[in-house]
């Protein structure tokens, strides 16, 4: 896939939803693209490693964890099982921790903040349903494009070679 640009791709699809710029970097891929995969938790990451632990197959994980700030969703052990499973990127509406290994971690993360303390493990939580958050709803099979500038939604794949 071509570079990822989010001021070109809204330029070129004035169409596209545009996240709320509430986000941060934190991942090792600055720019990262895939179609979404969705989990919504609160305090609970059971379903976040659930799905890190399957094949991404290119996928971004959309986790709407309530914007908690109270406990991190990610660490660097479930962000390394992400990037070996294939995972392109993860959004957390929520916060992530061991941001130094992040940082050095293949996987495009994108968070609110970070916070040192690990979340809860009761099993609790749903997969692979619309999330809504930052302003825009979000299901599975719709295109996430991410880069420093923001974070855009699309109905489908854009051909981002013509941009």
């Amino acid at each position: 896939m071509s570079h990822i640009v989010t001021p070109d791709i809204c330029d070129a699809h004035p169409h596209v939803d545009v996240l709320d710029p509430i986000f941060a970097n934190f991942g090792g891929r600055d720019a990262f693209c895939g179609p979404i995969r969705t989990v919504k938790c609160f305090e609970d990451n059971s379903k976040v490693k659930e799905a890190v632990a399957e094949p991404g197959e290119g996928a971004v994980l959309v986790v709407d964890a309530g914007g908690s700030s109270r406990c991190a969703m990610l660490g660097d052990m479930l962000a390394e099982q992400a990037a070996d499973n294939g995972w392109a990127g993860v959004v957390m509406y929520g916060c992530v921790r061991d941001v130094d290994v992040l940082a050095e971690t293949e996987l495009g993360v994108q968070a609110l903040g970070t916070h040192p303390r690990k979340s809860e493990k009761r099993g609790e939580g749903l997969r692979d349903i619309a999330v809504t958050f930052a302003g825009v709803t979000m299901t599975p099979g719709q295109w996430l494009y991410a880069d420093n500038n923001g974070i855009v939604i699309s109905q489908e794949r854009l051909p981002l070679e013509d941009i």
